[in-house]
């Protein structure tokens, strides 16, 4: 029995003639006939009297017509339902960012945006290192992930939402402080305060050192920025970090470019690869289209 059936056979039964029901239905009478006698026959029983001038229910039609049209309203509201999460009328999305989050991506900001335009989505947040949210996004627990660039596996994909360059900072008294300007190597004979493995910008500087096979020290582990730039500024030891978290503590702490390399704190929007053709539809799509892109 399929739906289409149901759907000729209750316009048939409200307007009781088959042409006039054809006429509605935008088909051939003799689509609309064979339909309902194909009907009859998987239910072994008759459904209409008909005659040259219209046609009428027998008992068994009218017990059909009852529960067919309960069938079809459940069937539409099984589609509107579909279409209002699509359309992210309401609905869920999980979104996972890495500690440490950059300040020139403003969440925030996005989140209010998003929630003045699908104010019926429920948005669950979390955070966590990179191969936690990583899991996370594999085991459908959250829809998107804001990350840190990294070699992500082939059932993830990414997209570059920002990019900013990582500049030196360090407390007003500290041996580096007045520099504009320090070379890398340099920068690697002194104590640092960084984040720990797999959180924020750590592996992106581990990497920019071992690619100039330099080897630093670092003095203290945190999970927070804020923690990492008090520490800073109490002399505990320099940080790399992007220009606008250095701008935002300007006047505590002293800031010096990098002169002989370019470390980038590039950031992603991460999903699963197998949703990514579904992208465009629910609140995942709708978030996605508030987002900044980055050629």
């Amino acid at each position: 029995m399929e739906l289409r059936q149901l759907h000729y056979f209750v316009t048939a039964a409200k307007v009781e003639h088959f042409t006039v029901a054809a006429r509605q239905l935008n088909i051939v009478q003799s689509a609309l006939s064979s339909a309902i006698k194909a009907l009859e026959e998987e239910l072994d029983a008759k459904l209409f009297v008909r005659s040259t001038r219209q046609v009428r229910l027998t008992p068994a039609g009218r017990t059909l017509l009852e529960k067919a049209q309960i069938v079809l309203d459940a069937a539409q509201e099984a589609r509107d339902s579909v279409k209002a999460v699509q359309d992210a009328r309401y609905g869920k999305i999980g979104i996972g960012t890495v500690q440490g989050l950059p300040p020139f991506l403003d969440l925030p900001a996005l989140l209010a945006d998003f929630h003045r335009r699908y104010p019926e989505v429920e948005v669950r947040l979390c955070q966590g290192g990179l191969a936690h949210l990583i899991d996370k996004l594999r085991n459908g627990l959250i829809d998107l992930a804001f990350l840190p660039v990294v070699d992500t596996p082939p059932d993830i994909v990414t997209r570059m939402i920002a990019c900013e360059d990582l500049v030196t900072v360090c407390a007003l008294g500290h041996p580096l402080a007045g520099r504009t300007s320090i070379d890398l190597a340099e920068i690697a004979g002194h104590a640092f305060v960084d984040f720990e493995p797999d959180r924020g910008t750590r592996r992106l500087i581990d990497d920019a050192f071992s690619a100039r096979r330099l080897e630093r020290r670092t003095a203290f582990e945190v999970s927070d920025l804020d923690s990492l730039m008090e520490l800073v500024g109490h002399g505990l030891g320099i940080a790399l970090v992007p220009e606008t978290v250095a701008a935002a503590w300007q006047g505590e702490i002293h800031v010096a470019e990098i002169a002989d390399a370019e470390i980038c704190w590039e950031l992603v929007v991460a999903s699963p690869a197998k949703s990514a053709d579904g992208a465009g539809g629910g609140a995942p799509g709708r978030f996605l289209e508030l987002l900044p892109e980055v050629e």
